[in-house]
């Protein structure tokens, strides 16, 4: 698999269906229909009634488009996550739902995320959270089903798919700046920008996905014009890599689970702290003072605050 690209591996009952569904959704670069964690290799849709496998569906997706987190809002938008093992009509082991992972880095995403959603509801959520453990392909006939039998039995309503894409909506949420800078890696003016020289106490979340990514005391002034911060809350929050436009060899600093591009990182900090220099666009930001960290859900980082 391209390396610009990630993989995750979704049961929501016929597979005809929740196929369908991804195919259309942007930023998704390519799906199939095969059969998952069960105790053989290479099943028959024949065997599925004894082999233990879940009718799933792969997806490749470009996380510079579209999220796991948002392709996990598309997800809960056409299953029944407190059934187990029925979907729709059809019932059976087959039919049950899960989100199989690839990638261990993306356990915290998806269990954050299954952990707000089970807010919603008073019964437990059935959607199983593995590792994948095997996928064969299903028979040829099943691939594209819809597209090839337009008129084919499907659980899913096709036309509950949102619209607008993921671009469009993030246009409407966002300025003009931020948009450019958590999208498209531009930077924006240094000394004039909303945070560079703020002073007060609390918490600094990503813009797009409001996941928490600096706090005020590691926050120093190193004179750039953009805020500085020493540390991340948590090295696991941010994701680096090599950045060589511009002429430059650089480490970029992105969100982990919004996927925005945050500003850059430098080893010309203050040596007292590590030496590091997290060089932040303000319009990747949003602030929380220490006095609204609690109504928002950010309480159990007050202690971070000195």
């Amino acid at each position: 698999m391209d390396r610009n690209y990630k993989e995750v591996y979704l049961a929501g009952g016929c597979f005809w269906g929740v196929e369908a569904y991804f195919a259309q959704i942007n930023g998704v670069i390519e799906t199939s229909v095969g059969y998952a964690n069960g105790k053989t290799l290479n099943p028959t849709y024949m065997d599925l009634n004894s082999s233990g496998h879940s009718e799933t569906v792969y997806i490749k997706y470009d996380p510079q488009i579209i999220s796991l987190s948002r392709i996990l809002d598309y997800f809960f938008n056409i299953i029944d996550p407190i059934s187990k093992n029925k979907q729709g009509n059809d019932m059976g082991a087959q039919y049950r739902t899960g989100i199989y992972y690839s990638d261990t880095n993306d356990i915290e995403v998806i269990s954050e995320y299954i952990k707000v959603e089970q807010k919603k509801y008073s019964k437990p959520i059935q959607v199983e959270v593995l590792p994948l453990e095997n996928y064969g392909l299903a028979e040829e006939y099943h691939q594209e089903y819809l597209s090839k039998n337009p008129r084919g039995y499907c659980h899913i309503d096709l036309k509950s798919l949102p619209k607008d894409n993921e671009k469009e909506t993030l246009k409407e949420k966002l300025t003009d700046i931020q948009y450019k800078v958590t999208q498209q890696s531009a930077t924006e003016p240094p000394f004039q920008n909303e945070y560079w020289d703020n002073h007060k106490k609390g918490i600094y979340v990503d813009v797009v996905s409001g996941e928490p990514l600096f706090v005020s005391s590691d926050k120093f002034d190193s004179g750039c014009g953009w805020p500085s911060f020493s540390r991340p809350i948590n090295e696991e929050l941010i994701v680096k890599k090599t950045d060589n436009t511009l002429g430059m060899a650089r480490v970029e600093v992105r969100s982990a689970k919004g996927n925005s591009h945050l500003g850059h990182v430098f080893n010309d900090g203050p040596k007292e702290t590590g030496g590091q220099r997290y060089c932040i666009n303000s319009a990747s930001l949003k602030f929380i003072p220490l006095e609204e960290m609690e109504q928002n859900d950010l309480g159990k980082y007050i202690s971070l605050i000195k």
